[in-house]
């Protein structure tokens, strides 16, 4: 059997199996391995595929073997892919956009929901003794103002729930305003820039790859121009908020409250400073890992490991490149 290089610790049975009946056998690299770790598991199993989830594919990775012929995205982020390595090799890399959309929405509308309920804050108080029952007052969901940066399959599965929620829903991003507006759905308002987002919304989430052009979006500027009151969620890539500046902005009350799920560095320090900060909810980049998107993401990742070596046709709209990666979409 073929061998196919795994970086993650497991994939869905569904796909273990779909591979195994079509000839491949997977490896598995443990979680976050050093890349000289995957380097060696790489060449001595003599991988010709690989299947990416966790850790960094460097050029020495792509190349430890000399047989990689495609490599898969267990998942949509490619930026811990070396793109241009790929490409100068002409090993076409292709990610499992969409595979984990339902997953990822609904676990942003759940860091939405709990910051727009304060209830990181009231349960700190709460367990602290201070019964705030008599003075505390919330926020409605109807009428709140949602802010959605980037809106592909996932930004658009965000949008759905808001608005079945009450919500009103704002997105930035040019693919929205491309023939006279009508790639965008009916109640979301498609805004020109993202300070339409950043003023006048009370909850913002990041739905968009990590690319030089939205690495740090947000920073400490970008914070500034939020009301006081506002929140921000980033499900989608660490690196695209400047965590120090998001730290002292939560630390000040320039903004109300912050969900994150991502981060720059994966895992992050534990003494990080963001960690320090009041109102703010993390998770360990869980948003895709529940049963449906785990088997979505590991099959369809396989099967384009399959169709690639039986020479099927494979949809160019799933092909990370370089130049494909340049808009907000993800």
């Amino acid at each position: 059997m073929q061998k196919i290089l795994v970086t993650r610790s497991r994939i869905d049975s569904s796909a273990v199996d779909l591979l195994k009946e079509n000839g491949f056998e997977c490896v598995f690299s443990p979680p976050y391995a050093k890349p000289e770790e995957v380097v060696e598991t790489a060449k001595s199993n003599n991988v010709c595929a690989i299947m990416v989830s966790q850790g960094k594919i460097t050029d020495a990775v792509i190349k430890a073997s000399g047989s990689v012929k495609v490599i898969a995205k267990h998942g949509s982020g490619v930026n811990n892919i070396n793109l241009a390595a790929a490409e100068k090799l002409g090993i076409p890399v292709y990610r499992a956009a969409g595979a984990n959309a339902r997953a990822v929405a609904e676990h942003a509308i759940s860091l939405i929901i709990a910051l727009r309920k304060s209830l990181p804050y009231l349960d700190e108080a709460t367990k602290g003794g201070n019964w705030l029952k008599g003075s505390f007052i919330g926020k409605d969901f109807a009428d709140t103002k949602l802010g959605l940066i980037g809106f592909g399959a996932i930004g658009r599965e965000v949008a759905g729930m808001a608005m079945a929620l009450g919500m009103k829903v704002s997105a930035f991003d040019p693919a929205l305003l491309a023939n006279g507006g009508a790639a965008c759905p009916e109640g979301v308002e498609a805004v020109a820039d993202m300070d339409a987002i950043a003023t006048k919304c009370d909850v913002i989430s990041l739905h968009c790859p990590l690319v030089p052009a939205t690495k740090h979006l947000v920073n400490r500027a970008f914070l500034e121009k939020m009301p006081s009151h506002g929140a921000i969620v980033n499900t989608a890539r660490g690196g695209m908020i400047d965590e120090d500046a998001l730290a002292e902005a939560l630390e000040k009350g320039v903004i109300a409250g912050a969900g994150v799920d991502s981060f720059e560095q994966e895992p992050p320090a534990a003494d990080s400073k963001l960690f320090k900060a009041p109102n703010l909810i993390v998770t360990p980049h869980a948003a895709g890992l529940t049963p449906g998107a785990e088997r979505n993401m590991a099959t369809m990742a396989a099967r384009f490991i399959i169709d690639h070596f039986e020479g099927r046709e494979i949809n160019p709209a799933f092909l990370a490149t370089s130049a494909a990666l340049g808009g907000l979409q993800e």
